[in-house]
């Protein structure tokens, strides 16, 4: 291996951290050891060096000590959700986006968000902070994590409902919060983690030394972990040599003999000790393609046995297995590794050496763990049934003897016209070829053979095996000498040769593959490609199957008409839903015939390939397993591609929809405000000469301010869009805003009366005060639209621990349930509510004016049951004490 060379997937894995923000967990135990204290402790001091930083949520559980912590922060107020007639607060994550701070305090990492929220968890949420370039600071308990949740209830008795997968701290930095477990129990007797009722139970149960000491431990051991994957990955992006670890990494060798099963429980057992990861490897050498059908079926089963229990399972070709296990020992930056020896004689040892004794000297610094195989087993594992044995085949010899001959009559045709001394270098010939064609033993045999008929036929006295010249010996032992030399050169070349052609052909399916690829541009004409080359690469059955609503539908197989039985169905299903393998061959539901594979990318499952064999064996065998995977990696990525061309498309439409609406609604406003004007002007100046024409005259004003205020609205969408706002912020009162808004909407407001709620000595907003007052304009014209005839309009303001809100609520029907963002939307009406008619601008143009002032406005229905509320929050920022006269 180059160790100078950085690792390009290390190096991928660095680039695609670029630009993103950073993710500080703090992680304890167990609830009580003062994580949330600490993370605002660290937060605080990032503040007072200048960083902004910003509370996204913290809880802090009524411990008065927290609470005194969290002073001095902005805190973004939280969001509120209604469900099943509960108000719950929740973490504003567009909120925080819209504010981009530098830092944000986000408490809680795998609590689980209320329904109706954008993601199900909140690391979902701190994922999309992440990708906006935030960064996050963050509390977990062990217990929270997905692979220690079965480990930890198992003593706890206690089964955390509330988990997160492990690569949402996989790059994150990792803070240990550790207080001993006797402090523990005693901050929970004196009431500062639970109640005294609560905790009462939880020392007789969860809190308990003993579980504390063992949670403690795995929070240890999980922190050492993430240390030490995180070195690896930086040693292999800036081409570190070594193998220093924070833990150990083991690996194991394995190959075909029958004894691979115990070899692996051993290096499991081992690997639970050490509480290490594990790989299991396989060398494969040319002697592999030798592999009888029971050798392979041997070597899967092992491979199979290692994936089972834990272990990453690995295929490297390599001309042999010492340098093959060197290399990826040394790849894999492995402390440990493990062997086992095979009970052989001295004289084989002799002439072929032993690998063991050469692994212990050639890698210093890596432990060498030697298990010996059972003399049985060696037994058993002695090649059976091999294609010509081990000496080669048959065919191999009655070629090179019929060389033999050749050269031997074509020496004696030459031999007649002289004594040529040099007739014994064509005999050099037949050992090359036999050698280069049909291995080393067969070029052995072959030159012994040479070496006689030379003997024989040319070398005085002929016809017999004596030499009488001493000098003719010594040809005859060079020509012997040459012959073995010769033969384990040319064998060595067969064999490297031979290595290099598999790889070639390999790597020659994948780059066809990837060819054929890069002209699909729909996911059927995928599907066929992809059935159609492992179906010939592999000579199995196969079929891909896209995940469409709530069902797998087959969008492609070879041979084509399959049909899934129940049981492949589900053995499918699990694939799509856990992103691992299934069916047969796999560790779930192995009573399928179809063995599935997930295919997507970033652990995104796109679609689900199966395999099988109509001749009931395994589906596929553990050789091929590499190139199968590389395969479905390049369906993958060919899959997102597509996925994204036709997002791209999408998004083309959507834009030229957007700029053609943009023309429209710039050239429509601005052709009817010029009229409109002069209209309203002349109806102003018009005098009535009866009560009907009075009410004729005020009914026309009416409808006519009406559609002026519809074109207004037109002109201030296409400002919005178009990013025009110019905004003039200063101090407002709100009680006269809403006095002035109500005053121009006498008229609308003629059928319900207004009830206004503003104390007198709320601050002022601050505000633009003209987009402010059609904000208002248009909410309580939506309320006066909407609320049944007769029914006031209220117009309440209220000040609370997150800022100021000013509501204004109606008496309809009110809005359905799931349908309060998109409300908001432009052009939007909800059918079968007290939303569904007008144009959908003035709730667009209320939330876009509102969020280009930095305020955040809300849809909910009102507690009591009878109607709608929208309400505009201002944060306490945004408020401003007035001296009032």
């Amino acid at each position: 291996m180059n160790d100078q060379r950085p690792d390009p997937d290390a190096l991928l894995r660095a680039a695609a951290r670029e630009g993103k923000g950073r993710l500080k967990v703090f992680l304890g135990a167990a609830p009580g050891v003062g994580k949330t204290y600490e993370m605002l402790t660290d937060g605080a001091a990032r503040r007072d060096a200048g960083i902004d930083v910003v509370i996204g949520i913290v809880e802090t559980h009524g411990r008065r000590e927290t609470e005194d912590k969290v002073h001095g922060f902005e805190v973004v107020p939280r969001k509120t959700i209604e469900y099943q007639g509960h108000i719950l607060d929740e973490m504003d994550i567009d909120a925080i986006l819209a504010r981009k701070p530098a830092l944000v305090l986000v408490d809680e990492l795998a609590h689980t968000n209320a329904p109706g929220s954008r993601h199900d968890k909140r690391y979902q949420d701190i994922e999309e902070l992440l990708e906006a370039g935030i960064n996050v600071y963050s509390t977990l308990n062990i217990q929270h994590l997905e692979s220690l949740n079965d480990l930890i209830a198992s003593f706890t008795r206690v089964r955390v409902r509330e988990t997160l997968p492990d690569r949402v701290i996989e790059d994150a930095e990792l803070e240990i919060v550790d207080i001993p477990p006797d402090e523990l129990i005693e901050r929970l007797r004196e009431g500062k983690v639970y109640i005294p009722e609560v905790a009462t139970r939880a020392l007789g149960h969860f809190f308990s030394k003993s579980n504390l000491s063992a949670l403690r431990e795995l929070a240890l051991r999980r922190a050492a972990q993430a240390v030490d994957a995180q070195m690896l990955d930086y040693m292999r992006a800036n081409a570190v040599a070594g193998t220093w670890a924070v833990n150990d990494r083991l690996v194991l060798a394995i190959s075909e003999q029958p004894g691979g099963p115990e070899l692996v429980r051993a290096a499991k057992r081992l690997a639970d000790a050490l509480r290490a990861p594990w790989t299991a490897v396989h060398i494969e050498t040319p002697r592999s393609t030798g592999f009888t059908k029971a050798e392979h079926t041997q070597l899967a089963e092992t491979m199979h046995l290692a994936a089972q229990l834990g272990a990453q399972v690995a295929t490297v070709p390599a001309t042999s297995v010492l340098e093959g296990l060197k290399q990826f020992a040394a790849d894999a930056r492995a402390t440990q590794l493990i062997v086992g020896k095979s009970v052989r004689s001295r004289w084989f040892e002799i002439r072929h050496g032993s690998v063991v004794d050469r692994l212990v000297r050639e890698t210093p610094g890596l432990a060498v763990h030697v298990l010996p195989f059972e003399p049985s087993q060696f037994r058993r594992s002695l090649p059976p049934e091999r294609s010509g044995g081990a000496w080669g085949a048959p065919s191999g010899y009655a070629v090179s003897l019929g060389l033999v001959f050749v050269v031997t009559v074509l020496g004696m045709a030459i031999f007649a016209r002289g004594n040529i001394t040099n007739i014994g270098l064509l005999f050099l010939i037949p050992v090359m070829v036999a050698a280069t064609r049909y291995g080393l033993r067969t070029g052995i045999v072959t030159g012994l053979i040479s070496s006689l008929a030379y003997n024989f036929f040319f070398i005085p006295p002929t016809h017999t095996f004596t030499i009488e010249d001493p000098q003719n010996i010594i040809t005859v032992l060079v020509l012997l000498g040459v012959a073995i030399v010769g033969s384990q050169l040319a064998s060595q070349v067969r064999e490297q040769a031979l290595l290099a052609q598999a790889s070639s052909a390999q790597n020659s399916s994948l780059a066809g593959f990837a060819r054929q690829l890069t002209g699909i541009s729909t996911t059927d004409e995928l599907a066929q490609v992809l059935c159609a080359e492992v179906a010939r690469l592999l000579d199995g059955n196969t079929m891909i199957l896209i995940p469409e609503k709530d069902s797998l539908s087959i969008r492609a197989s070879c041979p084509s008409g399959y049909k899934l039985e129940l049981l492949d169905e589900a053995a499918a299903r699990w694939t799509l839903d856990n992103n691992k393998p299934a069916g047969r061959g796999s560790d779930t539901l192995t009573a399928s015939e179809w063995l599935f594979y997930p295919v997507g990318t970033a652990g995104k499952v796109m679609a689900v390939f199966g395999l099988s064999r109509s001749d009931a064996r395994a589906p596929i065998r553990s050789d091929q397993l590499p190139l199968l995977l590389s395969l479905l990696d390049q369906a993958g990525l060919a899959l997102e591609r597509i996925a994204l061309e036709e997002e791209m498309s999408n998004l083309a439409h959507v834009r030229e929809r957007d700029r053609l609406r943009h023309a429209l609604l710039s050239s429509v406003s601005h052709d009817l405000r010029t009229p409109l004007t002069t209209i309203l002007g002349s109806l102003k100046e018009i005098r009535a000469t009866s009560p009907e024409q009075e009410q004729q005259l005020l009914a026309t004003r009416s409808e006519a301010e009406r559609l002026h205020r519809f074109v207004a609205n037109l002109l201030d969408m296409v400002r919005i869009e178009a990013g025009s706002l110019h905004q003039s912020i200063e101090p407002v009162d709100l009680s006269e805003a809403v006095a002035s808004a109500l005053h121009d909407l006498g008229a609308t407001l003629l059928d319900h009366p207004t009830h206004m709620n503003i104390p007198a000595d709320l601050p002022f907003v601050l505000v633009d005060p003209q987009l402010f007052h059609h904000c208002l304009i248009n909410l309580i014209e939506n309320a006066a639209k909407y609320g049944q005839p007769g029914t006031p309009v209220t117009i309440a303001a209220h000040r609370d621990a997150h800022g100021l809100a000013l509501s204004v609520e109606d008496e309809g029907p009110g809005i359905p349930e799931g349908q309060e963002k998109r409300i908001f939307e432009t052009f939007t009406r909800i059918e079968g509510s007290d939303r569904k008619g007008g144009t959908g601008l003035g709730l667009a143009i209320v939330k876009g004016f509102a969020e280009a002032m930095g305020l955040e406005v809300l849809a909910a229905n009102r507690t009591d049951g009878m109607g709608a509320s929208f309400a505009i929050r201002f944060r306490p920022g945004q408020l401003k004490e007035w001296p009032r006269e």
